[in-house]
């Protein structure tokens, strides 16, 4: 079994002050694979002082000497492709196929995306008497999830080092391995000593340490709404800018004009992606009711193809499967008609959830309203085309969407929904786009030129 017991500060391994560690788990087993360092508030003081010496040099280096340290980055995690797909696997549970091409695959294209940015990107620019000039932020916590550990952590910390910024990373406590290989990747691409720095340990002591902790200017934070609450009242408390990437409890909405089977099907593959455990998911599927057993039987044969332990992955845990599985026991207690799947365990090991379908679900239930964060889809019958938009924005959330249907129909509809990311007659992901939500969802954006300026203060010179 591993053991590791230190934090990434200054350049170098450095021992914890602590300890206490945190025990990986293999979802797909249930077996205790490693154990990591449970870093303390001394830890992530040593981090933050590091990063706060290593500012002003990395904030004064050009651009494109950034850049190059940056698409040195990309090469070092491309280079260990294979090792982080495998430890994607083993600690997320991730299928072997998703694993390389999605959770190592996106975030070497956006690390590469932000090497090509810093060539164009405006960091100063004239506006007629004045001159408009782009400064980092400082010194950077970020605090990632475990559903996308790389690509979450890549998110972050690459736009955050190509704005001049320096980094404390605090990754998710269920999936540090992976945050240790971009460490590592980290080490050998050659970044100067102390402008990305790692802590691994627990939310509620090394990811509060690090978010109340003075020297740092900004926080980055994605997981739950809940937690998110509390990251964002302790950073503006103390006047921090915060980004936060929240929940969502995305709805896909099928125009009378849709063709039927290839939005179901493409709704189920976005909802079923990565066990459920993302939180763009399309789990709201909202048809017209001239269609709606229809694409409910549909959904119905498609999903037998997701099979638990083959094409579906176990839940990240034991509290998490436990979770998802509450929730379709309230579905069912609240009326909802189970189509497919269910409470009961597929497999006899691993923390495996059957894919569930529920139909005929009201928008109040539940399982409309709030995130399950796991392989469970609902179905809502819809009037007209304003009861369909009244529904779809009807939640709390506002990060992603999809509407199917005629083009200049769905154009105009999805221009209504307030989500901040809307897929039209299944438009592929782009990691050039803005990433982020409306209401509840967040605030700020991830990816692309947006990304970048989520970590650049805004300067003006009159002349």
């Amino acid at each position: 079994m591993k053991v590791h017991e230190g934090s990434y500060v200054n350049g170098a391994w450095q021992p914890v002050t602590t300890a206490e560690s945190v025990a990986v788990v293999n979802p797909a087993t249930e077996e205790v694979i490693a154990h990591v360092a449970a870093g303390s508030a001394q830890d992530v003081d040593a981090a933050v002082r590091a990063a706060r010496a290593a500012f002003p040099d990395w904030a004064a280096t050009p651009p494109a000497r950034r850049a190059a340290r940056i698409a040195a980055l990309r090469d070092a995690v491309a280079a260990r492709a294979d090792e982080i797909a495998a430890t994607v696997t083993a600690e997320l549970g991730a299928p072997p196929k998703l694993a390389q091409a999605v959770h190592v695959g996106l975030p070497v294209a956006v690390a590469g995306s932000y090497a090509e940015l810093l060539a164009t990107y405006p960091f100063e620019e004239k506006v007629g008497n004045s001159t408009v000039l782009m400064e980092p932020v400082g010194v950077v916590g970020a605090i990632t999830p475990w559903n996308y550990p790389l690509h979450q952590i890549v998110a972050k910390v690459v736009p955050a080092l190509a704005a001049g910024c320096t980094v404390v990373l605090k990754p998710a406590e269920n999936t540090p391995l992976t945050a240790l290989l971009f460490a590592q990747a980290v080490h050998e691409s050659g970044l100067p000593a102390g402008v990305f720095n790692m802590v691994t340990g627990l939310g509620p002591v090394a990811g509060q340490a690090l978010v109340e902790h003075e020297g740092v200017d900004m926080v980055s934070f994605t997981g739950s709404t809940a937690v998110g609450r509390r990251v964002g009242a302790l950073a503006g408390g103390a006047v921090k800018r915060v980004a936060l990437e929240l929940g969502g409890k995305s709805a896909s909405v099928l125009l009378p004009g849709a063709d039927v089977a290839a939005a179901v099907r493409g709704s189920l593959a976005n909802a079923l992606s990565n066990s459920g455990q993302r939180c763009s998911a399309l789990t709201r599927v909202l048809v017209h009711r001239d269609r709606y057993e229809e694409a409910v039987a549909v959904a119905a044969e498609a999903l037998a193809g997701y099979v638990p332990g083959e094409r579906l992955g176990p839940l990240v845990s034991a509290a998490q499967r436990d979770r998802v599985v509450g929730y379709i026991e309230k579905g069912i207690a609240e009326g909802a008609r189970l189509v497919t799947g269910g409470p009961t365990p597929p497999l006899a090991r691993g923390f495996y959830v059957s894919p569930t379908l529920f139909a005929d679900v009201t928008p109040e239930m539940t399982i409309a309203q709030e995130e399950i964060f796991g392989p469970v889809v609902v179905f809502l019958r819809y009037e007209d085309e304003e009861d369909a938009l009244r529904i779809a924005n009807g939640t709390d959330y506002g990060l992603a969407g999809a509407v199917w249907g005629e083009p200049e129909a769905a154009t105009a509809f999805a221009r209504r929904m307030e989500a901040g990311q809307i897929d039209v007659n299944g438009g592929r992901f782009n990691a050039l786009a803005p990433f982020g939500g409306y209401k509840r969802s967040g605030i700020g954006r991830e990816l692309g030129a947006h990304g970048l300026t989520e970590y650049l203060h805004t300067k003006s010179l009159q002349f």
